[in-house]
């Protein structure tokens, strides 16, 4: 039987104060945050960008580049997924057909975001929006193409970084609401007085916040941002951190010293460990 990845994401809203979300950029990386007890993760475009192009995350790559590697990645995990949907890559006739595509790969989730297109990451510089009445009309053509009702649509605002105010962003919270969005995602809020003002403006509202190690917003704990009202805390850019600064530090030790020997011992996974993550014994 298919497990119903959206109604496993909202049984975990319910039951859970709040759910840390790391970021997975290809199917291994799905495999190692399942293998790691996480309950939930999430996909997004700069990592995709990034691992599988080799490019920034700048509205280069639409809908057709990342869907493939969307796929892979769902495949991999049992976990229930947040997609990037980016900004649906046009109008609502776009958005409409972006839902049902990610939502029949098996999406538990789908966030659009009200940045103009193209776009860029939203922690990279100066950003534009669109009106937000156009936004809301985004948002309510992805609520009418899901055809699974527990599928859960989020609205992102990059008014922050683009207005400069986070009392626009928090506006356009709230109409994005009222045109049918279920949880809300502002980015890059830039203080503790900021992040904590969301929860505050945007009460009973499902709040997923961005910790980017190196971003605009502080790094906070997951006790207190769930104390605060969040309920999703997600992690955009921790493993291909991670992944990128180990992948140089093992080429840089095979130039220097033309072995990996010693370096294998203290700093790989083994080979059968890899072959135990992708089922070579089944």
């Amino acid at each position: 039987m298919k497990t119903n990845k959206p109604q496993r994401l909202r049984q975990l809203l319910k039951s859970r104060k709040s759910l840390l979300m790391p970021v997975a950029h290809d199917a291994l990386t799905a495999k190692l945050i399942e293998r790691a007890s996480f309950e939930v993760f999430s996909i997004g475009g700069l990592g995709i960008a990034a691992s599988q192009f080799g490019l920034p995350d700048m509205g280069i790559l639409g809908q057709g580049d990342f869907q493939p590697s969307i796929k892979n990645i769902l495949a991999a995990s049992k976990l229930p997924a947040l997609v990037d949907g980016d900004t649906g890559y046009g109008n609502e006739l776009n958005v409409r057909r972006l839902v049902r595509e990610y939502e029949a790969l098996g999406a538990a989730a789908i966030f659009i975001e009200d940045q103009v297109w193209p776009k860029r990451c939203g922690h990279t510089g100066v950003k534009e929006v669109i009106p937000a009445e156009e936004m809301a009309r985004k948002i309510e053509a992805a609520v009418r193409a899901k055809t699974n009702l527990d599928l859960l649509i989020m609205a992102r605002t990059d008014a922050r970084s683009a207005c400069d105010s986070l009392a626009e962003a928090i506006k356009r919270a709230k109409i994005y609401l009222k045109a049918g969005a279920e949880a809300i995602f502002i980015e890059a809020p830039r203080t503790i007085e900021e992040i904590k003002r969301i929860p505050k403006a945007l009460p009973n509202t499902i709040l997923l916040i961005n910790m980017m190690e190196g971003g605009q917003t502080p790094l906070c704990s997951q006790k207190d941002l769930e104390n605060w009202g969040y309920k999703i805390i997600a992690y955009p850019l921790t493993t291909i951190l991670t992944m990128t600064k180990a992948v140089q530090d093992s080429l840089a030790y095979l130039k220097i010293n033309g072995t990996t020997n010693d370096y294998f011992l203290k700093n790989m996974a083994s080979f059968e460990e890899l072959k135990q993550l992708l089922g070579f014994p089944e």
